[in-house]
């Protein structure tokens, strides 16, 4: 019986496909509908595929549909490509398209380089011809070209100007005793696990109107805040660097520095830079040295600042948000720690002076003293979200900046932010000239300053 019932079932199935196949109309009046009147594709780098995109063709009338013919108005030589069922095709001819039933066309563009400096556009369009009824889809998309450095290595000193933007794939290492110089307005961009490795002198020196950027090949606008597209930027031992006025966003973790400075030379001076949408970490110290002036950072998935096995760290007019959106944190936004191996601590310096330290946890700083050796630790002048009494005296504890509004990632202050005219005088700092006495947005501090990489 109940093989009778289930082989009634598939015979009614079969027939009814059949019959829903077999009734296609010719009428003029039954037409495609379009999931999409155009399809834009926000800008790509020459040579380098974009996202795929996708539109339907829905046949919302009862009977089928024949569509004569599907096809890119541009052939072969166009820069677009559409995929139907699986097909990559420039033309597709007598496709049968159910009553109430859809299609899929996938498109991917790939734009050849030219001569031009700046974005153009590239266009082309789907046709789609059925019962004489004649639809078209444009197809947009805005190419740049770029210079592409795959894997290459940086043997003498090299500057890079805004002219074209790079497009890095693989590793760029900057060998010992050569200088990379990047200069004001160039656009760094790194394909997918691309990474910056220095053994010599990195020197990115932008403005507050033309700051060097270091993110992602992808510039379509979902992956505009997506972390993790890239590895980041690594110091080794022997290398040293300067990174001002800069933007660097969407890596595994934006800056990783191993070991002290190998000379006079500061390890790493950081200043004038936004840090954000980092997988792991903002910045990532073993037994390193930073300084590290109105940068700041916010949205890193575990640490803002990881910096372990001692070193040299000195903080001054930055802020460290730790309001993450994407990411639940469990360990403070900024940990420093003496602590390298089982056996080996080294010693720790920190000078934190006019930052603002808060985050969704209970305490953003976290300071693991564990070696015999005296740390040296000067905390004066910021605000901290914080459980440790210990940093009680000199700075503010526990009590809600008011930025002006994080989830749109705006952390200037609120007129009534009690980070207002709260902190040290920096005047007679080595480097108030050079970096400190104007704030992130270029604006003049003055003392007492707010706390923070913003003056109010």
């Amino acid at each position: 019986m109940r093989y009778s019932l289930l082989s009634f079932i598939v015979l009614i199935m079969f027939l009814s496909a059949c019959r829903k196949n077999e009734y296609i109309t010719t009428d003029a009046n039954a037409k495609l509908t379009l999931s999409r009147d155009s399809v834009l594709f926000d800008t790509i780098f020459t040579s380098i595929g974009s996202t795929i995109q996708k539109v339907k063709l829905l046949n919302k009338n009862g009977k089928a549909l024949n569509i004569s013919q599907i096809k890119l108005s541009g052939g072969s030589s166009s820069p677009f490509s559409i995929n139907i069922n699986g097909q990559l095709i420039y033309s597709r001819d007598n496709l049968i398209l159910n009553g109430n039933d859809s299609l899929t066309v996938f498109i991917k563009v790939t734009i050849n380089p030219d001569a031009s400096s700046s974005t153009f556009l590239v266009q082309d369009s789907i046709l789609i011809t059925s019962n004489g009824n004649k639809q078209s889809i444009p197809l947009l998309a805005y190419g740049r070209n770029a210079i592409f450095v795959n894997n290459a290595k940086i043997n003498i000193n090299t500057v890079w100007t805004k002219s074209l933007p790079y497009v890095i794939s693989g590793s760029l290492d900057i060998t010992n005793g050569s200088t990379l110089s990047i200069q004001q307005g160039s656009r760094i961009y790194f394909h997918k696990d691309a990474m910056i490795n220095i053994e010599g002198v990195l020197s990115a020196n932008g403005t507050y109107n033309e700051p060097v950027v270091f993110c992602s090949d992808r510039l379509e606008a979902q992956y505009d805040n997506e972390p993790g597209q890239w590895k980041g930027i690594y110091i080794k031992p022997s290398g040293t660097g300067t990174i001002n006025n800069a933007i660097i966003k969407n890596a595994s973790a934006a800056i990783t520095s191993d070991s002290l400075s190998p000379n006079a030379n500061p390890k790493l001076i950081l200043t004038n830079t936004i840090i954000k949408n980092m997988q792991v970490a903002g910045y990532m110290g073993y037994h390193s040295e930073l300084i590290a002036f109105n940068n700041l950072f916010y949205n890193c998935g575990n640490y803002l600042v990881y910096a372990i096995g001692g070193g040299n760290y000195t903080f001054k007019q930055n802020t460290f948000a730790g309001l993450n959106p994407t990411f639940p944190r469990k360990a403070a936004a900024l940990t420093f720690s003496d602590y390298l191996n089982a056996k080996s601590y080294n010693k720790l310096k920190i000078d934190l002076t006019n930052n603002i330290i808060w985050g969704t946890l209970a305490n953003e700083l976290a300071i693991q003293d564990k070696s015999t050796a005296s740390p040296q630790y000067n905390l004066n002048g910021n605000l901290i979200k914080t459980t440790n009494t210990n940093y009680n005296s000199g700075n503010i504890i526990n009590t809600d900046p008011l930025f002006v509004s994080a989830s749109r990632g705006d952390f200037t202050l609120a007129n009534n932010s009690p980070a207002k005219k709260k902190g040290t005088d920096l005047i007679n700092d080595q480097y108030f000239n050079t970096y400190l006495k104007k704030d992130l947005k270029n604006n003049q501090r003055t003392f007492p300053s707010s706390l923070g990489c913003y003056e109010y």
